[in-house]
């Protein structure tokens, strides 16, 4: 697929990979819509790239958050053809550590964001790229999530990072 002309959400997109992708995908000629939550950085970048660049505050653990996400980018950009889920936390924690058993919360809490995170973005943006009208090749959209080495060799402390990140790949 031709970046030139696409119209991208990169989940994430406020800072490190994300922020790569969406200067990347601008910089080949496309639009990119900024799905994260730290509002401040995701306004100054959009602010700093230009008018092809929205930001949306967005959980991505939230239906409605990234119901109201993609509504924004439509309405921006008029489809979305790419998007990149980039949206992940690496929160430290042993299974069990001199404190005891790491809380099933904190567990639960980074798979949410980086496994469930990503499957909502998925299903909620392919709804709207399936009415896309293919390319030369066929092509409606491409989806690229980002996972880790972590998903096949586990780090000490990583229980939770490599288990979303496994279950991404």
């Amino acid at each position: 697929m031709d970046v030139k002309g696409c119209k991208a959400i990169v989940t994430g997109g406020a800072s490190g990979l994300g922020e790569a992708c969406v200067r990347n995908l601008v910089g080949l000629g496309g639009k990119a819509a900024i799905l994260d939550f730290d509002a401040t950085k995701g306004e100054k970048l959009a602010a700093e790239l230009g008018s092809n660049v929205i930001y949306a505050n967005t959980d991505v653990t939230g239906e409605e958050s990234v119901q109201a996400a993609i509504k924004k980018a439509m309405d921006a950009f008029g489809a979305i053809n790419i998007v990149i889920n980039c949206a992940g936390v690496g929160d430290p924690g042993k299974v069990l550590s001199k404190k005891g058993p790491m809380a099933l919360s904190y567990f639960n809490r980074v798979v949410q964001i980086n496994l469930v995170g990503t499957f909502n973005v998925i299903r909620l943006a392919v709804e709207q790229m399936v009415k896309n009208t293919g390319n030369k090749d066929g092509e409606k959209g491409v989806i690229i999530n980002t996972a880790s080495v972590a998903a096949f060799d586990g780090q000490i402390g990583q229980p939770a990072y490599s288990a979303s990140k496994a279950g991404v790949v």
